[in-house]
């Protein structure tokens, strides 16, 4: 707001602005004595609700050196409140998991200056809103990732509001934006995604706003977003527009009215909207100036093609789970030269991988993972990309020698070749860049040869899948060299002899040897820590002896050991077993009474301390529109039910249970106790 004064007028009001008045709130060395008095009554609010307040709140007089606190240099008051998960206490939980901070917001009339609050992930929950109004210097408010319920708040008034962003709450209805409403001209921003909202939203209520750049409401099935009209040209130029999952104008990519006028757009997220038509190549002008583009899980077809300008700009790329065929362009690296993400897994891209991929050389994630690619993966993706980090082809006709010959990966995290043609024995040579949670993922090929790891120098490698091959011969025992490894796959494969020893066991958490036909005898902690193990299928070959070992897997969810040749009885030590889940020892020779106390497992719950069944997943890569966590995921794991040998995935182990005792020598009672199994999902004594 701007004034004027008199000449006269204005000399006598800078004459009183130095003068003392008792009356006008002072500051201590910078900080305001109200302000002062705020922040220490935010600081216990955190205590009372079991939180922690920084450790500088109430040392010194001055406020404004403490931190998350900043003020401004003119007027000493507090300008900026930086309280971005501040409460992270886990202390008091509600009956769902949750811990709160009741956050009483009246503390902020004691901010009249506040132009910046961010207040995300903090659990938080507000009993009024009416304060917000006084806040008229705010210019950025950020209260995502609480747990903000009820109507949205009317804050669009606020006259210098330019950012808000509300997303991931629990606020319900619809927003409060109208073809009448007085929106604050200064709006550039505004994020409400991931709430429960619903009604409709119109880009036309929007017309007047000539300074945005950025629209987010993301994730609301029953929120109707009207985007097209005819003859309408709106009056600003957005940069960030995401409308992933939400009941979206079928139209806006097959008659493209609103996007064609929009010529500034960095951010496009059009993705989970079940949208069809043709790709939506006309995005790849000369002048466009796109970065980040995902349109995963539609129903869009045509090709990746032809694109006629280079996108100087893009750098990611998100196109999973569509309907798009044809090829990759062949000058791709000349199209997407920066390129750091490409997407376009479980479409229906046929024909070769262009060699010019790797003229890429900024890319990092690559994933053209289950479509129908044929010919020879190019070496130069396993042996030249200087930060590949990730690189999936799972699922294609892709063939020729594994590796392609080649004895060293500069892949630096993961390697998915699995689901192929490709042949040959492993190389007895090879070395690899991998991370200290690196995957190499080979199953379901055509390798032959024996499994011989002495030459391997992979010693950090954590994930390695080898199954569904027709690897012979025994273990060798150089793959006690694989220190790091906590997921071993070898199963489906024709393998003989007994499991190496090992002079310290593996940490493993998941080994799998099913479907082979490896013997002897299995002894504790020789090859594997039986402490930590949590799923161990042996089940399908020729292992023999008691299994009194089992006593000593006390982190097992899963515990297979079906159609081998194990005897004696099954001894009560099983019972120490709290974490089962799944138990299988059909088709053995087990013999004896069932011990009672099997009833008194914990089959179908999750007890307190006991962790979820979980995967290797490490996220790799962040970008403005999307998260992509890299989880391995496993083959798959077989149980009996009814009679039907299932496979299953996907975390199955949190949701099935069961015991499998077919086909053994067992005899007595089935004991009573067996009752008590009130949440099992499957029994079979037969």
């Amino acid at each position: 707001m701007s004034c004027s004064f008199p000449w006269g007028s204005f000399c006598f009001f800078l004459v009183v602005l130095c003068l003392p008045d008792s009356n006008i709130s002072t500051s201590s060395h910078g900080c305001f004595v109200e302000e002062r008095t705020a922040l220490m009554d935010i600081g216990s609010s955190l205590t009372r609700s079991n939180g922690t307040a920084p450790r500088s709140w109430g040392r010194g007089d001055d406020c404004c050196l403490w931190e998350r606190v900043n003020c401004s240099n003119i007027t000493g008051r507090v300008s900026h409140l930086y309280f971005s998960n501040l409460y992270d206490s886990n202390e008091v939980l509600d009956a769902h998991g949750h811990s709160f901070w009741r956050f009483d917001t009246t503390v902020f009339s004691s901010f009249p200056e506040l132009q910046f609050l961010d207040l995300s992930m903090n659990n938080a929950t507000f009993q009024s809103w009416d304060v917000f109004e006084s806040l008229r210097n705010l210019r950025e408010l950020d209260l995502s990732s609480n747990r903000l319920n009820g109507s949205i708040p009317s804050l669009f008034s606020l006259p210098r509001l330019e950012h808000l962003s509300l997303s991931q709450n629990l606020f319900e209805g619809s927003i409060p934006v109208t073809p009448s409403s007085n929106i604050t001209s200064a709006l550039k921003t505004f994020n409400f995604s991931m709430n429960n909202l619903s009604g409709e939203f119109s880009f036309f209520w929007l017309r007047n706003l000539t300074k945005l750049q950025k629209i987010d409401v993301s994730g609301y099935a029953n929120l109707v977003v009207a985007v097209n009209f005819p003859s309408w040209s709106p009056s600003f130029q957005l940069k960030v527009l995401v409308l992933s999952g939400c009941n979206l104008d079928k139209n806006i990519v097959r008659e493209p009215i609103f996007l064609r006028t929009q010529h500034q757009l960095e951010v496009l997220d059009l993705s989970n909207n079940s949208l069809s038509g043709s790709m939506p190549n006309w995005l790849f002008t000369e002048q466009a100036t796109l970065v980040y583009l995902n349109l995963g899980n539609n129903s869009l077809t045509g090709s990746l093609g032809p694109i006629w300008y280079p996108q100087m700009n893009l750098q990611a790329i998100s196109l999973p789970m569509n309907r798009i065929s044809g090829h990759l362009p062949a000058n791709i690296s000349s199209v997407f030269p920066n390129m750091s993400f490409l997407d376009v897994s479980s479409n229906t891209i046929s024909g070769e991988i262009p060699s010019s991929l790797c003229n890429i050389t900024r890319m990092e994630y690559l994933d053209l993972s289950n479509n129908s690619l044929s010919g020879e993966l190019p070496n130069c993706l396993l042996t030249e990309y200087p930060i590949l980090t990730t690189l999936k082809v799972s699922n294609n006709k892709l063939g020729g020698p594994i590796f392609g010959g080649t004895n060293h990966l500069s892949i630096k995290h993961a390697l998915y070749l699995d689901g192929n043609k490709f042949e040959g024995t492993l190389p007895r040579y090879l070395t690899a860049d991998f991370d200290a949670h690196g995957t190499l993922d080979l199953h379901d090929n055509n390798l032959s040869g024996k499994l011989d790891f002495s030459q391997w120098n992979l010693s950090i490698l954590c994930t390695l899948s080898l199954a569904g091959n027709s690897l012979i011969g025994e273990i060798h025992p150089s793959i006690c060299n694989l220190t790091r490894i906590m997921l071993l796959d070898l199963s489906h494969n024709k393998l003989s002899g007994a499991i190496p020893n090992c002079m310290t066991a593996l940490e493993l958490d998941f080994f799998i040897v099913s479907h082979n036909s490896l013997s002897g005898h299995i002894v504790p902690f020789s090859f594997f820590n039986s402490s930590t193990v949590m799923a161990l299928d042996l089940s399908h070959n020729q292992f023999n002896g008691n299994i009194e070992w089992v006593q000593y897997l006390g982190e097992s969810k899963y515990l297979s050991l079906g159609s081998n040749k194990f005897e004696g009885q099954i001894s009560p030590s099983l019972c120490q077993l709290q974490s089962l889940r799944i138990l299988d020892f059909s088709h053995n020779s087990l013999s004896g009474p069932l011990p009672s106390c099997i009833g008194n497992l914990s089959f179908g719950q999750n007890p307190v301390g006991i962790p979820l069944w979980s995967l290797l997943c490490e996220n790799h890569f962040r970008y403005p529109i999307f998260d992509y966590i890299g989880c391995y995921e496993e083959r798959g794991f077989s149980f009996r039910t009814k009679g039907n040998i299932y496979i299953y995935k996907h975390n199955f182990i949190n949701w099935m249970s069961g015991i499998d005792l077919s086909a053994n020598m067992l005899s007595g009672q089935i004991p009573r106790e067996l009752g008590n199994l009130g949440h099992i999902k499957a029994l079979n004594l037969s």
